[in-house]
């Protein structure tokens, strides 16, 4: 397992924009598999985006195509999501996770497919 830290979370109103961060305590993401996760209040937690091990293409949920973004920075020991044109149904309390599997499938769509989660930081978008 890993230790995650999640930051950059805030309030914003509809339209702007606004990246969090995950980062690795005391390594690097090199060799992991890391999602972000987003849980709205009196929902499940759902799939936002990937970046798998093994150089795949990052993935999106529908809901984020276009607007989202996830990249990992050069020393590997962060991953970003820039949202761009956040939407009040954006809203919710964002997750990174991490795992050291390699998933050719669609199960790191799925929150199980994760051992390693940090604590969350919330994103607000106003109307």
């Amino acid at each position: 397992q890993v230790q995650l830290v999640e930051s950059g979370g805030g309030l914003v109103q509809a339209g702007d924009s606004l990246r969090i961060s995950c980062t690795a305590a005391g390594r690097t993401f090199s060799g992991y598999t890391v999602g972000w996760f987003r849980q709205a209040p009196g929902k499940e937690r759902e799939f936002v985006s990937a970046l798998r091990r093994g150089g795949f293409a990052p993935d999106y949920a529908d809901s984020v195509e276009g607007r989202f973004t996830i990249s990992r920075d050069s020393a590997g020991n962060t991953v970003y999501l820039q949202m761009n044109s956040l939407k009040p149904s954006d809203t919710a309390v964002y997750y990174c996770a991490a795992d050291s599997t390699t998933y050719t499938s669609t199960y790191y769509k799925t929150s199980t497919a994760y051992d390693s989660w940090g604590q969350g930081t919330q994103v607000t978008v106003s109307s």
